[in-house]
């Protein structure tokens, strides 16, 4: 393969094709090397996301749910994966559909090889959608959160494949495709504000909601215990952030200027971010927090990702104090709010110029306030208020519905919650010491000799 494309694609635009004959022609010679590879690193830096999401809710969670938290963001992966597999891709960037949903064109990925995508002509539909596939794994595993302590195993897989479909695939739809509503308006939206953040902490937002709080669960105070692991919350920032340079440099969709632009300001966001929050920590309890760093550079990394290939660098340390304070503020809604998002998931990903797009060498825009484009802000704001509301109520339509269903009850019993998902779900313990006794056959007895997953501190016997 040469470093860039020797010759122009030959087949149709507009509607799905085959994709080239490779028995009969070299179909990588449409493409550049350097782009192939940047884009295929930047899809394995977004999947390292996902488990970092898992580890940074557990970090955040009780110890006696710390595992369901890292079991559910990867479960995620599979069954996003599959979906997008199945019928996702299509829904969401086949070359044809209304101006709401794509259609079925590209079912079961059929014709998707190396026909330009309709994302940018610089890469095939299969790269493309190698990379996309990790944007709509890590969105529900973002939203999924918020079933944190209270919140079955089993309805959780089922709401995954059901919300991709019908909430994820249509605002990335009408945010991403050429034909889609909000692109056509004139929204810009470079790395998932919309269709990742806003609609991920809707969605968690309203889960929280339809669970219900948890046990123990008071408006002003909330639950009285603090995160049960910080090495953990750090351990998954660390995967986020280093994720996050794939997330919004491989949102360039090729190896060019942009996507150096785009990692410098996701940098810069997240590193500011950090520090505002830990400054508005400070001063209540004169302590310099460790989760409010963590916290403070998820929420710079959030803020900046809309307009990462739009702004420059000075843009970007505005974007991490703003992103900083109105998150750490709005971590304070759930109380007037009444919702118990156990995880702020809301908080973090719901609140959350011209010259710039042009360094990927095609890309043109109008350009914003600085600009004089001042109706850009009115299309933003349609785009993001649209993708809030349809994700909100769309969620609550289908979890409500999924709760008639026999089987597929939403919430776990007031026992498994008192045990906690680790045993009542699972039958697994991020932590051996949390049960009472594990002999050399792996069983496990508690202080009377029969079997127990007790996980209420006992001091566990003294074996020889």
């Amino acid at each position: 393969m040469s470093a860039g494309p020797l010759k122009d694609y030959a087949g149709v635009t507009g509607v799905a094709d085959p994709g080239g004959d490779s028995m009969a022609e070299d179909l990588n010679l449409y493409y550049s090397a350097g782009d192939f590879a940047w884009i295929m690193t930047s899809s394995a830096l977004v999947l390292l996301m996902v488990p970092g999401v898992g580890f940074f809710y557990s970090g955040l969670a009780r110890r006696k749910s710390a595992l369901a938290l890292i079991w559910l963001s990867l479960i995620s992966i599979a069954i996003a994966g599959f979906q997008w597999f199945f019928w996702g891709y299509s829904l969401t960037f086949s070359h044809t559909g209304s101006a709401f949903i794509g259609d079925l064109t590209n079912f079961g990925l059929m014709k998707v090889l190396a026909q330009p995508s309709v994302g940018s002509t610089k890469l095939p539909d299969i790269l493309f959608c190698l990379y996309q596939g990790m944007f709509a794994a890590i969105t529900p595993a973002l939203a999924i959160g918020a079933a944190a302590d209270r919140g079955r195993m089993l309805p959780c897989v089922v709401f995954i494949f059901i919300w991709a479909t019908i909430v994820y695939d249509p605002i990335a739809y009408w945010t991403w495709n050429a034909n889609g509503w909000s692109l056509v308006m004139g929204g810009l939206d470079f790395a998932g504000g919309t269709p990742v953040h806003i609609s991920s902490g809707a969605a968690a937002l309203a889960y929280s909601l339809m669970l219900g709080k948890r046990t123990g669960y008071t408006r002003v105070h909330g639950l009285p215990y603090r995160p049960h692991n910080v090495t953990h919350v750090v351990l998954g920032t660390v995967f986020l952030w280093v994720g996050w340079f794939g997330f919004n440099g491989g949102s360039a969709l090729g190896a060019n200027m942009r996507a150096v632009m785009a990692c410098v300001v996701t940098h810069i966001a997240a590193c500011v971010g950090g520090f505002t929050w830990c400054l508005l920590d400070y001063r209540l309890e004169k302590k310099w927090s460790t989760v409010g760093f963590c916290s403070g550079v998820i929420s710079g990394l959030v803020a900046i990702t809309p307009a990462a290939g739009y702004v420059p660098p000075w843009s970007a340390v505005v974007f991490g104090v703003v992103g900083g304070v109105v998150c750490n503020f709005a971590t304070k809604l759930k109380f007037v709010l009444g919702i118990d998002d156990a995880l702020d998931i809301f908080a973090e990903h719901g609140v959350g110029g011209d010259y710039i797009a042009r360094l990927d060498g095609f890309t043109e825009i109008p350009g914003g306030w600085v600009n004089q484009n001042y109706i850009q802000l009115g299309y933003q704001l349609a785009d993001s208020v649209a993708g809030f509301s349809y994700s909100f109520v769309m969620t609550c339509v289908i979890l409500f519905l999924m709760n008639l269903v026999p089987g597929l009850s939403l919430r776990a019993s007031a026992e498994e919650e008192e045990i906690g998902l680790d045993d009542g779900e699972l039958g697994e313990f991020a932590y051996d010491y949390v049960e009472i006794t594990r002999h050399i056959d792996g069983s496990m007895t508690g202080i009377t000799g029969s079997p127990s997953h007790s996980i209420k501190g006992d001091v566990p016997e003294k074996t020889a």
